[in-house]
C-alpha cells in the first residue's frame, strides 16, 4: 500500500425493524429536485370484504350467494409498502449493481438448466 492510499472498513447496521419485502412492481420517476424517486410494490387481486354461501346438510358450502363489494374482481392492488429517493450519482451506481447481478443471476441459471 502506497503512502497515499487508505483503508476503509465498512460496517453494515441495521434498524430493529428491518424487514424486507417482496416486491414485484414499481413507480416513479424524477422528483422537483432533481432526484429519481422509485416506489416498490406488491400487485394482486383484491380480497372481497364479505362473502356469502349456502351451505347444505354436510357442512361444507354448496355455492356463492353474494360478494361484497361487487366488483371487486374488477380491481387490482398495488399494495406499495416502500420506496427510495436517490440523486443521479446513486442511482448511475445502482443501476450498475443490479445489471452487474442480473447478469450473474442469467449466468446461474443457464448453468443450471444445461446439467
Amino acid at each position: 500500500m502506497s503512502g497515499k492510499e487508505k483503508v476503509v472498513h465498512f460496517k453494515y447496521l441495521f434498524a430493529d425493524d428491518y424487514n424486507p419485502v417482496y416486491v414485484n412492481g414499481a413507480h416513479g420517476g424524477i422528483s422537483p429536485q432533481g432526484e429519481i424517486v422509485v416506489n416498490f410494490y406488491f400487485e394482486r387481486r383484491p380480497l372481497p370484504y364479505e362473502e356469502t354461501y349456502v351451505f347444505e346438510g354436510t357442512g361444507q358450502p354448496a355455492r356463492k350467494t353474494d360478494v361484497q363489494p361487487p366488483d371487486h374482481e374488477e380491481n387490482v392492488i398495488r399494495y406499495v409498502s416502500t420506496g427510495v429517493v436517490m440523486n443521479l450519482e446513486t442511482a448511475k451506481l445502482f443501476y450498475e449493481w443490479l445489471g452487474e447481478h442480473i447478469v450473474m443471476l442469467e449466468q446461474i441459471r443457464n448453468e443450471g438448466t444445461q446439467r
